[in-house]
């Protein structure tokens, strides 16, 4: 599960829509659908949209915390904040069939989230980030080191992806300390080759643990 998750956001050039194709087109393999400010509706129009274009690139379709859209829309699966469902309860409403993530800033976090039963950890932030309001303590890498060192203890083995105002020159160290992917946003739509940058970054990953 060494990968790249990408989180939708617009900017000034491109979309949700346009900016998660242009992931895609660079090889990513997993898209997370976040507008938070965003009516049902519209999430769900996007979702139409997108969940074509991810079957067509081989790629998993997750949208952020809205449970009932993901079960509606039969996507692969929703990941949930602190602030959002307990993902005990979302797992009820969407069965065992369907991805769970969960947003952990700390240890504690970690194995709360083990107990819940999620797929996988969104771990973070890694720095400061302008694309997600109310941020939690910045972890940086030594902070990311003694959590999944901590997680080796005590033998949890959830998927953990490093998330936060990542940039490709952070992937090889971070690819160390043992976590099972990368989620970035504006690193890539900022660049000037969108697609080319989402090649780049991928081929970073794979190469860091090799």
């Amino acid at each position: 599960m060494k990968h790249l998750q990408f989180i939708t956001h617009a900017n000034e050039r491109y979309n949700y829509v346009e900016g998660a194709l242009l992931a895609l087109k660079g090889g990513c393999k997993w898209i997370q659908l976040r507008m938070k400010d965003a009516t049902h509706k519209e999430l769900e129009q996007n979702i139409q949209i997108l969940k074509p274009l991810c079957l067509q690139h081989g790629a998993t379709l997750i949208v952020d915390d809205c449970v009932e859209i993901a079960r509606r829309t039969a996507i692969n699966g929703v990941h949930l904040g602190k602030n959002d469902m307990d993902p005990a309860e979302a797992r009820t409403i969407l069965g065992n069939s369907f991805i769970i993530g969960g947003t952990a800033n700390t240890f504690e976090d970690i194995v709360r989230l083990h107990e819940k039963g999620v797929n996988y950890i969104g771990l973070g932030p890694f720095r400061f980030t302008t694309t997600k309001s109310n941020l939690s303590p910045i972890l940086g890498m030594e902070g990311y080191k003694d959590i999944l060192m901590r997680c080796s203890e005590t033998g949890i083995q959830l998927p953990i992806v490093a998330i936060g105002g990542i940039t490709k020159e952070d992937i090889p160290e971070l690819m160390t300390c043992g976590i099972a992917g990368i989620a970035m946003s504006s690193a890539i739509l900022s660049a000037n080759d969108p697609i080319k940058e989402t090649k780049e970054i991928m081929n970073s990953i794979n190469l860091s643990v090799i």
